[in-house]
């Protein structure tokens, strides 16, 4: 008899509902960037917000490979470029999808990705022209930031080609490379007050290159807007500079649960101020219309937020 009372105990211990562990991934960029910080804020917001949830992050190359993995499943959120994402959607192998990426949600249009372009003073480069001849770094090769670059480049009647030499590196080590005199400017991708741009103009002189709006509209795609890097954004920085900006969004696959997605996006628009602490960047983000606008389709769960919102 006591062997059965403990059998059925047994059971009835087995029988009872375990909380599932739900594991968040955040993919985000090189650390250097914006995308990290940020990225560092979401896994302290979704940690507190979700339970049982087990948050990572991970630096990555951003925006191509991001999505490549959230298509893989090895990811839940990550961040990418308003570009980049559309290249995956339509499977554009020039810039870095072999196939169309099917499974990819929206979960939130956030802030404008400011396309920076700095060069060292002692280079002479002050316009896009100037370029020609000099020695660039154009990004880590098919990250966002350099589908960026050729898109500006190609628009400004300039290639890869007319360049002294061309260096694929993310932002930190372009601007070592600026402060060694090994080259001469680079282009970043990246919210305002992007740290590697920072750096470098408080260790020497530096030119931020114009992006004119003639040049934006030949670029012939959407995503790209005009934008103006206020004064005073990095030090000796004394003028506004027009420049071209792409929206950053957050994104995730349709494996993710309606639930999981839901209680992300709820926690991170409750959790504006810490995502603001961690960047200046995302104090750009805002709850409104502009949030839904994106290549692709939003996740259910999003949906079910933004709907609670009125905003659909």
């Amino acid at each position: 008899m006591k062997r059965f009372l403990a059998a059925v105990g047994v059971c009835m211990l087995t029988a009872l509902p375990a909380q599932a562990e739900q594991f968040v991934t955040v993919l985000t960029g090189g650390t250097s960037g914006v995308y990290y910080p940020l990225g560092v804020a979401l896994s302290g917001i979704y940690g507190k917000a979700i339970p049982g949830a087990k948050v990572t992050v991970q630096a990555t190359k951003a925006s191509v490979e991001n999505l490549n993995l959230l298509q893989s499943e090895r990811g839940e959120i990550a961040f990418s470029l308003g570009d980049s994402l559309s290249g995956a959607w339509k499977g554009d192998e020039e810039a870095g999808f072999k196939t169309k990426l099917t499974k990819l949600r929206t979960v939130a249009a956030i802030y404008p990705n400011y396309i920076q372009i700095v060069a060292s003073k002692d280079s002479g480069v002050k316009t896009l022209a100037d370029l020609k001849g000099k020695r660039v770094s154009v990004g880590a090769p098919k990250s966002g930031t350099e589908l960026n670059a050729r898109a500006i480049f190609a628009a400004a009647g300039l290639g890869y080609k007319d360049f002294a030499k061309t260096e694929y590196l993310p932002f930190a080590e372009s601007v070592d490379l600026i402060k060694n005199r090994q080259i001469d400017a680079t282009l970043i991708s990246a919210g305002l007050g992007v740290a590697a741009i920072k750096d470098l103009a408080t260790s020497q002189d530096i030119t931020i290159v114009s992006i004119p709006a003639d040049v934006i509209q030949k670029v012939g795609d959407p995503a790209y807007i005009a934008e103006t890097i206020p004064a005073n954004s990095y030090s000796g920085q004394s003028e506004p500079v027009p420049t071209a900006a792409v929206r950053n969004l957050l994104v995730t696959h349709s494996g993710v649960s309606d639930d999981a997605v839901y209680a992300m996006t709820k926690a991170m628009f409750e959790n504006l101020d810490a995502m603001g602490a961690a960047h200046a960047a995302a104090k750009q983000i805002k709850l409104d219309a502009t949030t839904l606008q994106s290549p692709v389709p939003l996740h259910p769960g999003a949906e079910k937020f933004y709907k609670e919102k009125g905003l659909m």
